[in-house]
């Protein structure tokens, strides 16, 4: 069989209006070509259709729509602010519809929406979420998907069964997105939402951040959060597992600490750091022994405490691998599309446009560490003016705050 030779173009087309103003339309389309030889060429189909422009209030609902654009164009197109014309763009090659995964990579940030993961989570949240109708029918919806009142449990507890992992995620999912409704009510809050030109969530608030840029729609996110969390309690139960935040040490020091005890443990109990979070404060997880070990060692590397985390277990490494195939599983059944607009991969700490690739990565995510701190850097470095933390918690506020102080961020809460 020949080897195939994929060239991609971009081409920037204009359509004709009568005012020559802002009614001008322009489209962005991504054009491909095949090749078998040189004497060859063939052009794949492609279809170009005008969309109407992006609405936020329609971040959460289902739709069947392969691409959608929202403040973005491709790579090619310098200016961003193309009159909101949006395109639906498809290029097949043969049945396979390609996507650039790249197509976010030179993404400059203004505004942000970041969510939190599990242990934001606390009694009493989702209660003021009941004074917004949009809100509320967040939580009728998950109640009726989960077979139980989640509601119930955010407001009233008790506390041991929402910090558990299957109540937690879902809880901190429906309470985030249900802070979006609240925000969306304010005056001037859809247009806030609307200035939104980037997301991320830690671990679990990557699923948050998703159904917010219109990868997946509410029910999807939260059918795979509710499946997440069972995975990985599962795998935790498989083994005896922890997690400890070791605060005062920088990322080097803290991979003595760990390279210092995993010396004497045995290679099941091995511990690694699982969650760069910020300076000075990182997540170690690993076999209860190693954790034991890792707390035992840390004053001698000059930790100021250690704060064993209530959590099953050790996320993300190799202790979650059981819950990679389910989630694979789990994610090759449900509809994904590119983002409307950036949101950055905790894995890798880069954004994602391929429905694909973001499949692969939300699999891999149970075991990878967690690069928030690079996250953060890089939202900072590229001119991040404004971030909202929404959802239960401040701890994305103080991580922030700890890498920048000037950095403005608002806490959303529901």
């Amino acid at each position: 069989m020949h080897s195939l030779l994929l060239h991609h173009h971009h081409l920037i087309l204009r359509t004709p209006s009568s005012s020559s103003s802002s009614s001008s339309r322009f489209a962005a389309l991504s054009l491909f070509t095949m090749t078998t030889s040189p004497s060859s060429l063939t052009l794949p189909s492609i279809s170009l259709q005008k969309l109407p422009s992006f609405n936020a209030s329609h971040s959460f609902k289902s739709s069947n729509s392969s691409f959608w654009f929202r403040n973005v164009t491709l790579r090619s197109a310098r200016d961003r602010n193309l009159d909101g014309s949006r395109v639906f763009m498809s290029a097949s090659v043969g049945s396979q519809a390609v996507i650039d995964d790249a197509l976010f990579s030179e993404y400059k940030p203004s505004s942000a929406f970041l969510f939190p993961g599990q242990g934001a989570q606390a009694v009493g949240m989702g209660k003021e979420a009941q004074n917004v109708p949009a809100a509320a029918d967040l939580y009728k919806k998950a109640n009726d998907l989960l077979g139980f009142d989640l509601l119930d449990i955010c407001v009233n507890g008790p506390k041991e069964k929402l910090d558990s992992t299957v109540i937690s995620q879902p809880a901190i999912y429906v309470t985030s997105l249900a802070a979006v409704e609240l925000l969306r009510a304010r005056d001037g809050g859809q247009q806030l939402i609307d200035s939104v030109d980037v997301t991320c969530g830690l671990s679990l608030g990557e699923y948050t951040a998703l159904a917010f840029a219109g990868a997946f729609s509410f029910e999807d996110g939260l059918k795979l959060v509710k499946l997440r969390g069972e995975a990985m309690q599962e795998a935790a139960n498989a083994a005896k597992s922890a997690m400890v935040s070791v605060i005062g040490l920088d990322s080097e020091k803290v991979q003595q600490l760990c390279d210092a005890a995993n010396q004497e443990v045995d290679e099941a109990d091995k511990v690694q750091i699982a969650n760069y979070l910020c300076p000075g404060n990182y997540a170690v997880s690993g076999g209860v022994k190693g954790v034991e070990a890792v707390e035992a060692k840390a004053k001698s590397f000059k930790a100021r405490m250690t704060v064993r985390l209530a959590v099953a277990g050790a996320f993300h490494t190799s202790f979650m691998e059981p819950a990679v195939s389910r989630l694979e599983a789990a994610l090759a059944a449900t509809e994904i599309r590119t983002p409307k607009i950036p949101v950055i991969s905790n894995v890798d700490a880069q954004p994602h446009a391929d429905p694909d690739t973001i499949k692969k990565i939300l699999a891999r995510q149970v075991t990878s560490p967690v690069q928030w701190e690079t996250t953060v850097k890089t939202l900072l470095t590229k001119g991040l003016k404004k971030s909202y933390e929404l959802g239960p918690g401040k701890v994305i506020a103080g991580i922030v705050k700890r890498m920048d102080r000037s950095a403005d961020i608002e806490n959303i809460g529901a």
